[in-house]
């Protein structure tokens, strides 16, 4: 039996990235996948399809993860199409760096309202569902940056230091409905945003990290699987770093 058989799970930011990557990972387990992105045109069109080609059911919803009442549309939504919600993934997320100087009002709300609050619009859409279940796994996409910081990425360090701040409060607060909380924090990941950096760059990147590499987004996918799973049973308000040694 597969690790996710039966299951529903709602990623959200998926059409792409780290985010698809969770997706087909969660599909290739047997998980049925509903996905959340800005838009859903070509590119997410395509996610769909790849998805349900493992033999899965799968649909991609346009909604605003930001907004607190389009998140509780489509979560709505979602319940009608799919009946359960076993698994939500909050993975949506932007960057606006800047030094703080230099940082403006809307830079730092643009990074807080899509990193941070989109997560406690879907926590709070999914968690009657999920005590009702009397069970249920969710992740929050934090970063190592929201543990060590980073300069010029003050926004986002805060967003993603908030996501596992929620984590560990959720797990004492749902723990005793049989709902796990945790939180994944990548480190240098390989994907299309990290992809436009000069190969200099990241070369100076890897050089930091004790694997000598970047990570890939099957990377964090796996990590993702065995948060989703029953292999987790036992694992509530922790922090899995994905980093190759980079903070330790």
């Amino acid at each position: 039996m597969k690790l996710l058989e039966g299951k529903t799970a709602l990623i959200t930011g998926a059409a792409r990235g780290i985010g698809k990557a969770i997706a087909l990972k969660f599909a290739s387990e047997g998980a049925n996948i509903a996905f959340t992105d800005l838009v859903i045109g070509e590119i997410g069109e395509a996610t769909e399809q790849e998805i349900a080609a493992l033999g899965v059911k799968c649909k991609g919803y346009a909604s605003n993860a930001a907004n607190f009442d389009e998140t509780h549309q489509v979560v709505e939504q979602i319940m009608q199409d799919f009946g359960r919600i076993d698994v939500l993934v909050n993975n949506a997320g932007i960057t606006k760096d800047s030094l703080m100087m230099r940082m403006s009002e809307q830079q730092w709300d643009a990074v807080i309202n899509v990193n941070l609050k989109s997560a406690f619009n879907f926590i709070h859409a999914i968690t009657p569902i999920m005590m009702r279940q009397k069970s249920g796994s969710i992740i929050n996409m934090s970063s190592v940056v929201g543990v060590s910081g980073n300069a010029g990425q003050a926004n986002y360090s805060a967003s993603k230091a908030g996501m596992i701040g929620l984590a560990k409060s959720m797990a004492k607060e749902l723990g005793s409905r049989g709902i796990r909380v945790n939180a994944i924090a990548p480190g240098f990941i390989i994907t299309d945003m990290t992809g436009q950096l000069s190969e200099e760059v990241r070369n100076e990147w890897a050089k930091q990290i004790p694997l000598r590499r970047g990570g890939t987004p099957e990377d964090v996918a796996n990590t993702a699987i065995f948060l989703a799973s029953d292999l987790s049973s036992y694992v509530s308000g922790q922090v899995i770093h994905v980093c190759g040694g980079m903070n330790t």
